[in-house]
């Protein structure tokens, strides 16, 4: 069994854009870390024996990653020992979910090769240094790769923030600006990031978050069957 889990928020639309992920996955469950149901733990628990598959959808690997979903599923299979358990990496070490925030940014408008465009690649933040640093090095790779003017991180709880970011690329000589959205779902968070860069660009180009694109279902599944490998 494949149980997909995503951190959960209090925004009702982060929940529903997860459920329309894993409903792109025949035989999937969704659960939650925290503020959103069914929690994983619940989840686990009503799987009780067998084999499962755990893909976090997460595109950091932090201590969500690193410590929460390991302590659940040690938890569980301590409850349960007839339950065996695997863990994937997050989703967000896939190439394919990159490519996926790419999409996303191509389909507001926003294309390779426009040197007047700055492109913020815009996550949530962690206070895990490594999480933060894959997020910029993306950021390096798509400005060398993709012919825009700049392209900067930006992070929705830590520096830097997307203004800080738009005053970057701005001094780099970027005419437009463009936010690709490093985030699963809409929620608080990239709300917070769309204010921000609204108030610093009123014209600026914002992608949608990656939700269910082909790219990260097939991210998921990718994951789901290395776990057998």
């Amino acid at each position: 069994m494949l149980i997909a889990v995503a951190h959960g928020s209090r925004d009702p639309r982060s929940a529903a854009a997860v459920r329309q992920l894993v409903a792109a996955l025949p035989g999937a469950r969704p659960a939650f870390l925290d503020l959103s149901e069914p929690l994983l733990a619940d989840v686990l628990a009503d799987v009780g024996q067998g084999e499962a598959v755990v893909v976090p959808l997460l595109l950091g690997s932090a201590y969500h990653a690193l410590v929460d979903i390991p302590e659940m599923v040690d938890s569980a299979t301590a409850r349960s020992p007839g339950l065996s358990v695997r863990v994937t990496d997050v989703i967000g070490t896939d190439p394919r979910v990159a490519d996926a925030a790419l999409a996303r940014l191509a389909e507001a408008g926003a294309r390779p090769g426009d040197g007047r465009l700055g492109v913020v690649l815009a996550g949530a933040g962690s206070s895990h240094a490594a999480a933060n640093a894959a997020v910029a090095d993306l950021a390096e790779r798509w400005e060398r790769e993709h012919g825009w003017a700049g392209v900067r991180p930006a992070f929705a709880t830590c520096a830097p923030d997307v203004t800080d970011a738009i005053a970057e690329l701005r001094d780099l000589g970027a005419r437009r600006i463009a936010v690709a959205s490093w985030f699963l779902a809409p929620g608080l968070l990239p709300d917070r990031v769309i204010a921000a860069a609204r108030r610093a660009d009123p014209d600026v180009v914002v992608a949608a978050p990656l939700g269910a694109h082909p790219f990260v279902v097939a991210a998921v599944r990718g994951l789901h069957l290395s776990a057998h490998v």
